[in-house]
């Protein structure tokens, strides 16, 4: 594309894209904030029944003979119930008498231990026992708001623009994230962080969007993973906001405000060139490339702008003369390979948004120290980040993905063998997952781009992303598992992410090889036949090697309208 040659003229990645880039990565911090905050938000600490005598504000600390005598076995944990307590008068002479009465009670209320947690939305509307399954919908319906945020703000700043849909998410995610720490009652406080939730796909992917725009092939892949690093960052940075605000209000404040700080970006940023000129604006386009040419010393040679015109131009009118059907996701189950593929790769996107955002969740019940195994939990990402930057151009896609998904099982599954008292391995088996799970979530989405034909590859994308989204939705609930067995969450997670590793090696290798074109394409890639006499083989399996690079495949073959908005539809993850 003429673009990219433009992007050459004005050095790669000069001083302007790189300043550009440093300050649109900023952001993902802050979205990191609002996807992780409801660790602690809705954080869980121990608590016991209210007991018929005690005061609202009474200590959780009892004696243990008290216990002994006012709350019941649970049968399915084996430990003192937290649900119900015995049907006792607790007086002087009961406590005395020795023998636990017969009957059981529901709690109504209950005693927390504040000394971890001052308070939380938990402890505030008390979201335990049968009432445990609002704190699952709670984060649930924020990854609702995210899959919503992704389809509405995606088509918005394809439509109005990048800059006044990141700054109008930007406001939104203030606005909604301080009413959320505000918010009286549960259902307010659940709605604003649904809103949150889509304002974190606003700021943050259209602000990737814009980054990625300006950056040429040969950097794209580095500059794509180094912005996930700052994701990284603001991950474990939540962890030192609820070190020293205990109090959830204050949190959820606490950690919306630096948002506030992005609103100056609007005399900085600009807007992308590329979708100017895909929306017929070429002059505001030459403006700004002008612009980043005198900031980096250089000077595009007035050839090249007129380059650019005339293929803006032509495909314009190319848009305008199309009668053509384009194809549509349905084509995709109507040939069996590509069914096979199609139902497979979803299967992997679901698989890994699930135990991605599952192991994220779950810090608070691997044992330990919470604040500790969540920064563990963040800080694992910047290796797995580093090992495909180092790897994803040199090894096999299907060998990354396989081979991490199966190591993230593994681990997981081997957590089911740690006795409960060594919590230290526990942790460190569950945190390897995490690693290696994070390395394949970053390479499911190149390797999902090279599966699909180029005429069905944005729209088999997003129904990818789909299914990451659903497997966001439903990991609060399989974490909700744990509270009737510890590890279930963690040997859930690992069965999967073991059977979607061992499933992929279906899938055709796709490293260096000539990328699906047309449906036909897609269709015959990866199927194993023998071509009869005569027949061109260049339309199977492999087509002759080619060398790829990872960035390039996000850019390969789409047609100008689709280029700008091309980078990472499956980066919704973050």
């Amino acid at each position: 594309m003429a673009y990219d040659d433009i992007l050459q003229h004005l050095g790669g990645f000069g001083r302007y894209q790189r300043r550009i880039y440093v300050l649109l990565c900023l952001p993902a911090i802050c979205c990191a904030f609002h996807k992780l905050a409801g660790v602690f938000l809705l954080a869980v600490p121990e608590y016991r029944c209210q007991l018929p005598y005690e005061l609202a504000n009474a200590s959780y600390a009892l004696p243990q003979e008290r216990i002994s005598m006012a709350y019941p076995i649970d049968t399915l944990t084996e430990k003192r119930s937290t649900c119900t307590f015995l049907d006792a008068n607790f007086t002087d002479a009961y406590w005395n008498s020795g023998t636990p009465a017969a009957g059981v009670r529901s709690c109504d209320h209950w005693i927390y231990d504040r000394s971890k947690f001052e308070s939380s939305t938990v402890t505030e509307w008390d979201m335990v026992c049968e009432r445990s399954w609002l704190r699952a919908s709670a984060d649930s319906l924020f990854m609702v708001g995210v899959m919503l945020g992704s389809i509405g703000f995606g088509y918005l700043s394809d439509k109005y623009g990048r800059k006044p849909i990141f700054f109008a998410s930007l406001v939104l995610q203030v606005i909604f994230g301080v009413l959320a720490g505000i918010a009286p009652e549960f259902f307010t406080y659940t709605l604003a962080r649904m809103v949150v939730g889509a304002t974190t796909s606003g700021v943050f992917l259209v602000a990737y969007v814009i980054a990625m725009e300006m950056v040429g092939p040969k950097d794209r892949l580095y500059a794509g993973v180094v912005c996930m690093m700052f994701f990284s960052v603001g991950y474990m940075l939540t962890a030192g906001f609820a070190y020293y605000i205990h109090e959830w209000r204050m949190l959820q404040i606490a950690l919306t405000l630096p948002g506030v700080l992005f609103l100056c970006y609007w005399w900085f940023i600009p807007e992308s060139a590329r979708w100017l000129l895909s929306n017929g604006r070429p002059t505001e386009a030459i403006t700004l490339i002008e612009r980043a040419a005198r900031c980096n010393g250089l000077t595009v040679p007035q050839e090249a702008l007129d380059k650019l015109l005339e293929e803006d131009k032509a495909t314009t009118q190319a848009q305008e003369d199309s009668s053509e059907a384009k194809p549509s996701l349905l084509d995709i189950f109507k040939y069996p390979n590509l069914r096979q593929k199609a139902m497979l790769i979803f299967f992997d996107w679901f698989v890994n948004s699930l135990t991605y955002y599952g192991l994220s969740w779950n810090t608070n019940n691997l044992g330990g120290n919470p604040l500790l195994n969540f920064v563990i939990s963040g800080a694992v990402e910047i290796p797995a980040y580093s090992f495909l930057l180092l790897t994803l151009n040199r090894w096999g896609r299907r060998t990354i993905l396989c081979g991490c998904m199966i190591f993230a099982g593994t681990m997981l599954l081997a957590t089911m063998a740690v006795p409960q008292s060594q919590q230290w391995l526990i942790v460190v088996l569950a945190m390897l997952g995490k690693m290696a799970i994070t390395s394949s979530y970053g390479t499911v989405y190149v390797f999902s781009a090279e599966q699909f034909p180029t005429v069905i590859r944005n729209v088999a994308l997003g129904a990818s992303s789909t299914s990451a989204r659903v497997g966001g939705i439903l990991a609060p609930y399989f974490n909700l598992l744990g509270d009737y067995w510890q590890p279930l969450p963690l040997l859930i997670f690992g069965a999967l992410a073991f059977i979607g590793g061992v499933l992929s090696l279906l899938l055709p290798e796709t490293h260096n090889q000539k990328l699906p074109e047309t449906i036909a394409d897609g269709e015959n890639f990866g199927k194993r036949k023998t071509l009869p006499p005569g027949t061109n083989g260049s339309i199977g399996g492999g087509g002759g090697d080619v060398e790829r690079t990872a960035e390039e495949l996000q850019e390969l073959s789409k047609p100008a309208e689709e280029q700008q908005s091309s980078v990472d539809e499956g980066k919704e993850k973050y």
